[in-house]
């Protein structure tokens, strides 16, 4: 398990009086913007507005991709989109479909499946040649295809790729018009597919002189792929994200709508969280099991009782993707307590679903602190889905195993492989071996950085409804950790038949409440004990009340005492950091990755 420590970032005094000052904004939440490098108060008050957007003609390459599908759509010839199977890819597919319906297109989609595996094929590339596809526009994917795009042109079809994803190691990119954030110098480098797409499409409604106004529709289905691909919510992705939950509260998509009825979620108080841990999986899991066609059609149908019927479809299927999770989970772990000790984790198995190994994969990393790999083995061959850390680029070290694969791709955090069976264990090995020169001896210690140091007569509905300002949250814009560092818990009382505890927690002579779900009915500490505790404080509806709640992640005890973590698995604590110490780099990715 992993160990735990505390690090507080810098925050300046200039800096924070200069923020409360300027933006009227309290001690926590100044601390907070501070220790984010919003310091400056022109820099913070452009963070809480959230809006920065940026032009689709900053894409270098744009107008050929758009000249060739405007050429096409004039023609009259068929267009052929072709997505990917999870959130991002589907959505991307969505909008670029319904912008070439606007604009007269004689368009269709192509959706692989998980057997197929992930990107262009030559055997697609061949079949929508005989059914004849004319150009070949790609959503989130494509961008390593070099060959399958020549195959393509060979044979009569033009292409333009819209994609985000990492180019192949050697650097060659197909021969084709390329929308990518990466690689055509757009300002906001880490867009999702959807929002490449978004961009992609805005440029099309632009070059054909319609009103862009109504891309703004859309905007739900980007916020939506954004989070669900746990991209940076910084910069324009958090823009887009903001603007897009509002788009989805009131989205008037049947599918959107029947699927937020069906999955239980009030549009009205649709957030980050909703979207990562209820509305993605619904939408992932058909394509995980089966096939995303359904997805597809859930956005695209006009048809209300068509989307309900296809919305009840995906949550039937989300159940039993998460009953097929836990068998593989319990193998995995297994294996995982046979192997011992290791860098990194190779794990296979016979009957794994290729589909659900990345969600295992995901809850595997956490628990153990390593990179995870896990290979759904068929006959010869094997289909693997890999999770990182922190600091450890996982799409890299793949590519140092190459001798032993057959395919890869994806990015330093999450990607994907093929293999023959009889190289598993060489790439094990050699996966092990190169992660252990990467990481180091050590075992890597979770960092719990801390935003604001407080005490409980601060942890007030007002303050909660401040910090609510910085959502939405994820990637590069954690939720914030609030540290007391002088808690004593008193009054335990178990909660969910001793599933979980609340508490009172006291410090500076104030009393707040709190609560810690899934580890059990007793606290972390000794009653009155004192300890150094991070807490979530968030809003809590209950009954048409909303107040404030206090949500504890860990615990280290004073010094000199043995530290415990609020979290499963032993800790290690030592002082925090002093407020002029360095800042580490370590933020954590968002939390519905696991669930994605």
């Amino acid at each position: 398990m992993q160990s735990v420590s505390f690090e507080i970032p810098p925050c300046h005094p200039e800096q924070l009086a200069a923020v409360r000052r300027e933006l009227g904004v309290s001690a926590a939440m100044a601390q907070v913007l501070v220790r984010r490098g919003h310091g400056d108060p022109a820099r913070a008050r452009a963070f809480l507005d959230a809006c920065e957007e940026h032009s689709p003609q900053l894409f270098a390459g744009i107008s050929e991709a758009v000249a060739t599908i405007l050429g096409h759509v004039g023609t009259g010839a068929r267009i052929t989109v072709h997505g990917d199977y999870d959130v991002d890819g589907i959505c991307s597919t969505a909008v670029l479909i319904r912008t070439l319906r606007e604009l007269g297109a004689d368009v269709d989609s192509w959706i692989p499946d998980r057997a197929a595996g992930y990107g262009l094929s030559a055997e697609t590339v061949r079949q929508l040649a005989a059914r004849g596809t004319r150009l070949l526009l790609t959503a989130d994917c494509a961008v390593t295809a070099v060959e399958e795009v020549r195959l393509a042109r060979e044979l009569g079809i033009d292409v333009v790729i819209s994609d985000h994803h990492a180019p192949r190691a050697d650097g060659v990119l197909p021969p084709a018009p390329i929308v990518h954030p990466a690689l055509c110098g757009y300002p906001c480098a880490e867009l999702c597919a959807t929002a490449v797409a978004y961009k992609l499409a805005q440029a099309l409604l632009e070059a054909a002189g319609r009103d862009t106004a109504r891309l703004a529709r859309d905007l739900d289905l980007v916020a939506l792929a954004t989070v669900a691909d746990v991209v940076p919510l910084v910069g324009e992705n958090r823009t887009l994200v903001r603007r897009g939950l509002r788009a989805l509260a009131s989205s008037a998509k049947p599918g959107l709508r029947a699927l937020m009825s069906v999955a239980g979620v009030d549009p009205a108080r649709t957030g980050e969280r909703a979207i990562g841990f209820t509305l993605a999986p619904r939408l992932n899991a058909a394509g995980r099991l089966y096939r995303a066609d359904a997805g597809l059609e859930l956005l695209l149908t006009e048809d209300a009782a068509r989307a309900l019927q296809i919305a009840r479809e995906l949550d039937a299927a989300n159940a039993e993707r998460r009953q097929i999770e836990r068998r593989i989970r319990f193998e995995a772990e297994a294996q995982m307590a046979e192997l011992g000790e290791r860098h990194a984790y190779v794990l296979a198995g016979e009957s794994w679903h290729p589909g659900v190994i990345g969600i295992v994969a995901s809850r595997l990393v956490e628990q153990s602190g390593r990179p995870v790999v896990m290979v759904a083995l068929d006959g010869a061959h094997g289909r693997g889905s890999g999770r990182s850390i922190e600091g450890f680029d996982l799409l890299a070290g793949l590519e140092r195993c190459g001798e032993h694969l057959t395919r890869l791709g994806g990015h330093r955090a999450a990607a994907g492989v093929e293999l023959e069976r009889g190289r598993l264990e060489d790439f094990a090995a050699a996966l092990a071996a190169h992660a252990e020169g990467a990481i180091g001896a050590a075992h890597p210690r979770a960092v719990e950085r801390v935003d604001a140091v407080v005490e409980c007569g601060e942890l007030g509905l007002g303050l909660a409804e401040e910090l609510q300002s910085l959502a939405p949250f994820g990637r590069e814009n954690p939720p914030v950790c609030l540290m007391i560092e002088d808690a004593r818990f008193l009054d335990a009382r178990a909660m969910g038949e001793g599933k979980h505890v609340r508490f009172s927690v006291e410090s500076g002579g104030a009393r707040a409440r709190g609560v810690r779900f899934g580890e059990g009915a007793k606290l972390p500490v000794g009653e009155g004990e004192p300890a150094r505790a991070t807490f979530a404080l968030e809003l809590n509806e209950w009954q048409g009340v909303v107040e404030p709640r206090l949500r504890l992640r860990h615990v280290l005890g004073a010094a000199g005492t043995a530290p415990q973590a609020a979290s499963s698995g032993p800790a290690e604590g030592r002082r925090p950091a002093p407020a002029t110490g360095a800042l580490h780099d370590g933020a954590q990715a968002g939390e519905q990755l696991a669930l994605l």
